[in-house]
């Protein structure tokens, strides 16, 4: 009798590690995806400061460390980067684009340019698709790191190597108020 209780507890704690398993997996995959589709965003993105760099460069020729910072970041290989490399140079990334949206406001003529205009635009659907898809993001590896700490399923999770993944998180000086001055 005793050793169909000791089976029969076997086999539930055996389908319980293997649904867990699977769950990380399927969440794990969810994470990958979603910050997949992120990052076609940030490298659109990455991809767009060149352009948006020279046409400033025309009209603030002697803003130019504001500028080579944002240079010397974009140079960096965006293709060879861990997702955390990835998440702090985008970081850096922002302060560097808001950098530069206050510096045109310095200059009326840049801002009345039509290429700086097409390019803000531009700039500005992108940060609202980098948004968007960092919410999607976010929400995915919050449920990922819920299942990866939370009891039962965290000693699953240590057992199988799973270990909780990092936030896509507004830095610091994306919190600031812009100032504008008059």
């Amino acid at each position: 009798m005793w050793i169909y209780i000791i089976i029969g507890i076997i086999v539930i704690i055996l389908i319980y590690a293997f649904a867990t398993y699977n769950s990380f997996v399927k969440l794990n995959n969810r994470v990958k995806e979603a910050f997949a589709t992120m990052d076609v965003y940030l490298k659109k993105r990455w991809d767009l400061i060149p352009n948006i760099v020279e046409t400033v460069k025309g009209y603030a020729k002697h803003e130019k460390e504001t500028l080579e910072n944002v240079i010397n970041l974009r140079n960096s290989s965006y293709d060879k980067m861990s997702s955390d490399d990835k998440i702090k140079a985008n970081n850096e990334l922002s302060r560097g684009i808001r950098d530069i949206m206050l510096l045109a406001e310095s200059y009326p003529e840049l801002k009345a340019s039509t290429n700086f205009k097409d390019l803000s635009n531009e700039l500005s659907k992108v940060e609202e698709d980098i948004a968007n898809s960092r919410k999607y993001y976010n929400g995915v590896v919050k449920m990922f790191n819920d299942k990866v700490e939370m009891f039962p399923s965290n000693l699953f999770a240590k057992m199988f190597g799973y270990t909780s993944k990092v936030m896509f998180e507004t830095s610091d000086n994306e919190r600031e108020n812009v100032k504008v001055k008059f």
